[in-house]
């Protein structure tokens, strides 16, 4: 088998982590070599980073909080990703280059081919084969984090709404990468639906 990198992107609340979660323990179960991790995060240095981001007492500029993104990025691409896919082994991450161009290029305003030609550097050249975007409407995800607003949730629904048509723009110059799959009410149908995609794929 071939290694095969699917990375899951989406705003607040879309069910990322659930979803991507499910279809590893689905693919597990199928007897593939698959591996799981989140941005940032992952590593050691990407979680150190990660509890310094989200933190809503952290000060942080929009160009410090790229760079911040990508340098746990190029962490955890070179510790597990890219060993990972050198031992063709099926790599699912919640969360890649794809989040700071929606989150903070679209969201924050920083020059997106800055962010892509850096994120190039960081990953080193390594892309997702396939992106699965949960598209959920923002005012709905927002209501799913109610009780637990990190400093990324926190800022506000017009800048979530940025974020969001950032990903829907990625999306319409990428389409053979990133597939939209609409978040339904049931958890199962909307991993119904990711499987069609992965199981074609």
């Amino acid at each position: 088998m071939k290694s095969k990198f699917i990375t899951f992107e989406g705003s607040e609340g879309c069910g990322k982590s659930t979803q991507s979660g499910m279809l590893f323990s689905y693919l597990k179960a199928k007897g593939v070599k698959v591996i799981y991790l989140r941005e940032p995060g992952g590593v050691k240095l990407g979680e150190m980073i990660r509890t310094i981001l989200l933190d809503p007492r952290s000060r942080i500029s929009a160009q410090a909080e790229t760079l911040l993104y990508m340098a746990a990025r190029a962490q955890v691409v070179e510790e597990i990703i890219k060993p990972a896919l050198e031992a063709r082994k099926i790599v699912i991450c919640d969360r890649f280059l794809d989040s700071t161009i929606a989150y903070q290029g679209y969201g924050l305003g920083v020059d997106v081919k800055l962010i892509k030609s850096i994120g190039n550097f960081a990953t080193q050249g390594i892309k997702p084969d396939l992106t699965i975007f949960l598209d959920l409407p923002v005012k709905s995800g927002l209501k799913h984090r109610h009780n637990c607003r990190d400093r990324i949730e926190q800022r506000s629904v017009s800048y979530h709404e940025k974020v969001r048509k950032g990903y829907l723009t990625l999306a319409k110059q990428e389409p053979q990468r990133i597939k939209i799959v609409k978040v339904l009410d049931d958890k199962f149908k909307t991993q119904n639906k990711i499987r069609e995609i992965v199981n074609a794929f």
